[in-house]
């Protein structure tokens, strides 16, 4: 039974951010078939297996005298460490698992939503080689929309704060949204279609669209934002986004996809200019089919609480280091 606990000081705020999270772990391990495990906050340099995001942000790096002629990495995120233990723990098909994860993010630029701390649920779940479909990917995005209103529903009765979230996400192409506003940034494109919906997931990110840029930069070897699909477009990935009221702006909760397979790794890698990856230990595995096709992706805990809580700053649900 829950009661109503309005966050007038700062105790009351740290239970409504314990309970969001707690809520919201429960419904997504349930929607999607997750169970919880460890991860790791350090990687071996040189393995492959640590995340640069868009494909250029530099991890923190030491070494140890416990390790001598090793470099180590703090993650960024556990994008392809997941899929590789999925494959370690023998995980079946439509079972996956998810990673209470905490990283840094060193060249993050610091604002309200920004902070070089992350904390994150980092997912990942096994699929079969038909489950590669857009129809596939949409599946999987209306099962986490639906445990982020079913938290929403919980904090509204709890905590006494109004649902704002529409009852279902709209889904559009990059492609799409390019030509629905050809004279607007990719930022301002982001802020009208969710301003509009509530509730966005954009597909197809990382791919040039027609007018020669891509809408953002992924990291060419996790999502597959290359595969061309049955309606022509590229890319099984995306960002789900929703309306923030407080901070009148697009708001983005999840960037997630259906990883790559050899086809996939072999053109964007080719595409970036970056096929010595290949040699790496990781990149070896997936090539020689040691490592389950996946579907995953990463959800903001910070970034959910906030929106959840309407908060301004990220600074009032997380702590860290601000200028």
């Amino acid at each position: 039974m829950k009661t109503t606990l309005t966050a007038t000081t700062s105790y009351e705020t740290e239970v409504q951010i314990s309970s969001a999270k707690e809520w919201f772990l429960r419904t997504l391990k349930g929607n999607l078939n997750l169970i919880k495990v460890e991860g790791p906050l350090l990687v071996e340099q040189g393995t492959g297996i640590n995340d640069d995001l868009n494909g250029i942000e530099a991890p923190v790096a030491f070494t140890t005298t416990a390790l001598p002629g090793k470099t180590l990495e703090i993650v960024q995120s556990l994008a392809k460490w997941k899929r590789l233990r999925l494959a370690e723990i023998k995980a079946p098909e439509q079972t996956g698992l998810v990673v209470d994860m905490r990283a840094l993010r060193p060249d993050e630029e610091l604002s309200a939503i920004h902070s070089l701390y992350v904390d994150q649920w980092d997912w990942e779940k096994v699929i079969r080689a038909e489950n590669r479909t857009i129809n596939y990917l949409k599946q999987e995005v209306n099962a986490i929309y639906e445990a982020i209103k079913s938290t929403e529903l919980d904090i509204a009765e709890a905590f006494d704060i109004e649902p704002v979230l529409p009852a279902r996400i709209r889904f559009i192409h990059a492609e799409e949204l390019q030509l629905l506003y050809p004279d607007f940034s990719p930022k301002e494109r982001e802020n009208a279609i969710t301003e509009n919906y509530g509730a966005v997931f954009i597909i197809g990110i990382g791919h040039t669209l027609s007018d020669s840029q891509p809408h953002d930069l992924r990291s060419p070897d996790y999502d597959d934002w290359s595969t061309v699909q049955e309606n022509g477009l590229r890319g099984l990935n995306g960002d789900l986004l929703v309306w923030n009221s407080v901070l009148k702006s697009a708001f983005e909760i999840s960037s997630m996809g259906i990883r790559v397979d050899e086809q996939a790794l072999r053109y964007q890698l080719n595409m970036r200019n970056q096929e010595k990856r290949l040699d790496y230990p990781w990149h070896q595995q997936l090539l020689r089919g040691d490592l389950p096709l996946t579907i995953g992706g990463g959800i903001g805990q910070s970034r959910l609480v906030m929106f959840l809580l309407r908060k301004s700053h990220i600074s009032q649900v997380q702590q860290s280091v601000w200028n």
